[in-house]
């Protein structure tokens, strides 16, 4: 089992999972977060600080969508390991569903 990130994440970006994460294993896009599957440790830590509860279980991902974008981006962008402001529109599109066709994107951040 690993974590990954899902959609409540989009457009809102939280980082308070990034300072919890004892290996350090997620990457940052401009408008999402990324957990790496083979760096992740299952440990758990980060779902519980995530407000907008966009963390979960690779269990929670039946047909194994956000396990293959989370592995395909942590590829990409770069690592984060320090919290960051949420982006200015977080509290706004916190409540937004299915924004992964219409909000997500593809883009890097800046990482640490």
């Amino acid at each position: 089992m690993t974590y990954v990130v899902t959609d409540a994440c989009i457009a809102c970006k939280y980082t308070d999972c990034v300072e919890v994460c004892p290996v350090d294993c997620f990457y940052e896009g401009e408008n999402f977060l990324a957990i790496k599957p083979d760096e992740c440790i299952d440990c758990g830590v980060c779902e519980p600080e995530c407000p907008v509860e966009a963390i979960k279980p690779d269990t929670e991902d039946p047909d194994g969508k956000w396990t293959e974008l989370n592995a395909k981006y942590a590829e990409q962008w770069p690592n984060i390991t320090k919290a960051k402001p949420a982006l200015p529109e977080a509290d706004a599109m916190a409540d937004v569903e299915n924004k992964l066709e219409t909000h997500f994107s593809e883009k890097p951040g800046e990482g640490d």
